[in-house]
């Protein structure tokens, strides 16, 4: 195993700086209890970087992307950026396109310690365990463009080579687990969908321990909420994966605690970013939730650094500081990005899972 890894930061907008800072310190603990060198490198995506740089995203720190071992990052968005020709968001965009990170993992998983945060009865969001792949680098996102005042239109394009990629992705996830896999579109109407589908089941060909069953996206955003426990891997194209996975984080509560990886052909740069948005109203106050992107960093040394045992010290810190009631206030709690911080680390730091 490896033990020297070199880490761009991108902290970007609103609790960007806060929640990346809070997941650096939980991994600087991890890695000294396991005797392993990070090197950092800082840079600007975002409206940060619109307003420091001119653009949302720099060559420079597309190059320190690809040149680094990962990249953690904060969130970008900002609302003096809402009538902007260009928006904060066409940064990550960009970024992913750069890494060519083509799939997006979003694990949802309910969390004994906040059943009672979900707005969904016990009953159904206990035993949840979820996990979202989505493509990330084709559809309506990336179309070609027409915006006008009267006559708008975002082309979405997806070709047979990028679903046969992204859908190993989930095969191969849903072989290390219940071996389900569920293709959502919406083929009854849309010519993309249908092509989805097509390749989708002969992807799955390949994998005949694993089952398959394809869901339109309308009725599986019913079931997650009536009856989320039916799923084991979702397999979506890119806008409904957007769409979806912010809904299913209030299974557990919060937006506040899903973390994702982007990631693209081994050997290749992976991102690891909270789900949640800039929430620039509340920068600055300390009320951020760091969960999500201190488990952003766990996904990162588990898919992309090749440390599983790192990873798995600050899911258990992350699962202790939880179970002793270190809430934020989007969790009902009181605590802190500072206090969360520091209990997940005196955890890690013990490595037992004790105070």
């Amino acid at each position: 195993m490896r033990d020297s890894f070199e880490i761009l930061l991108l902290p970007g907008d609103g609790i960007g700086p806060e929640v990346v800072g809070a997941a650096r310190e939980v991994v600087d603990v991890a890695v000294d209890h396991f005797g392993i060198e990070v090197r950092y490198e800082e840079r600007r995506i975002g409206g940060t970087a619109i307003r420091e740089e001119g653009e949302p995203v720099s060559d420079e720190t597309l190059h320190a992307a690809s040149s680094s071992d990962s990249v953690l990052l904060g969130a970008v968005g900002h609302p003096d950026f809402d009538d902007a020709p260009v928006r904060p968001e066409a940064g990550l965009l960009k970024l992913r396109k750069h890494l060519g990170a083509f799939a997006n993992l979003r694990p949802v998983a309910a969390i004994p310690a906040l059943l009672g945060s979900s707005p969904l009865k016990r009953e159904v969001v206990d035993g949840v365990d979820v996990l979202i792949v989505r493509e990330l680098t084709g559809g309506a996102y990336f179309g070609e463009k027409e915006e006008g005042e009267e006559r708008a239109s975002d082309l979405s394009v997806y070709t047979r080579e990028e679903i046969v990629r992204v859908a190993r992705v989930a095969f191969e996830a849903a072989k290390r687990r219940k071996r389900r896999v569920t293709s959502v579109d919406k083929a009854n109407v849309m010519a993309t969908s249908r092509l989805w589908r097509k390749v989708v089941s002969e992807v799955a060909k390949e994998y005949p321990q694993v089952g398959l069953d394809h869901v339109l996206v309308d009725a599986a955003a019913m079931y997650l909420i009536q009856s989320p426990k039916r799923f084991d891997v979702m397999l979506t194209e890119n806008l409904f994966g957007d769409i979806l996975s912010d809904e299913a984080a209030m299974l557990p509560g919060s937006m506040g605690m899903l973390p994702s990886a982007s990631l693209g052909e081994p050997g290749s740069s992976g991102i690891f970013e909270p789900v949640h948005g800039s929430a620039p109203d509340i920068a600055g106050e300390g009320k951020a939730n760091p969960y999500a992107t201190i488990l952003s960093a766990a996904m990162m040394f588990r898919h992309s650094l090749g440390r599983p045992d790192v990873a798995e010290a600050i899911e258990q810190g992350v699962s202790v500081a939880l179970e002793a009631h270190f809430l934020t206030p989007d969790l009902g709690g009181k605590k802190t990005t500072e206090e969360v911080t520091k209990a997940v680390s005196r955890w890690v730091a013990a490595g037992e899972g004790v105070a």
